[in-house]
């Protein structure tokens, strides 16, 4: 009788580190579709119950420091956004300047800020980034102003 209990209660514990393809998709904050696509794709390992996947917390946690992230793209070595040598994207900029996206993808088409294209990214150096602060955005918060 004991010796059941001790099998019970080591079945329950190895089930509680297995979630479903939903519970997955809820911890990772994504869809259900996109943690489906990285099985598939053998992007994250799982096995499939009879009815549904089943996937170890811990095949989990590491999918997700794998994880693709734009931030930390590689071109021969060599990250695209690197912040600290003050290279930034246009969502990164459009948020350090807390304006739309589109006016900086704008800026960057009609010649007021210069970027750098690597592959399919648009790169642009912090002191773009000043330049544009200082003679663009100074002039249309003078114009809207009430005061």
């Amino acid at each position: 009788m004991e010796v059941e209990k001790n099998i019970v209660n080591t079945i329950d514990k190895e089930e509680k580190k297995l979630v479903t393809l939903k519970e997955a998709a809820c911890i990772h904050g994504v869809t259900a579709q996109a943690i489906y696509v990285a099985i598939r794709e053998k992007k994250l390992k799982a096995f499939k119950n009879p009815t549904r996947w089943m996937i170890a917390l811990d095949d989990l946690q590491a999918y997700r420091m794998k994880r693709y992230s734009r931030a930390n793209t590689k071109i021969e070595g060599e990250l695209v956004y690197d912040n600290e040598k003050g290279f930034y994207s246009v969502p990164q900029v459009a948020k350090m300047l807390n304006v739309p996206t589109q006016r900086i993808y704008y800026a960057t088409r009609i010649g007021l800020m210069k970027a750098i294209r690597k592959r399919s990214a648009w790169v642009i150096h912090e002191e773009e980034i000043k330049k544009f602060q200082a003679q663009y955005l100074q002039k249309t918060k003078h114009r809207y102003d009430i005061a």
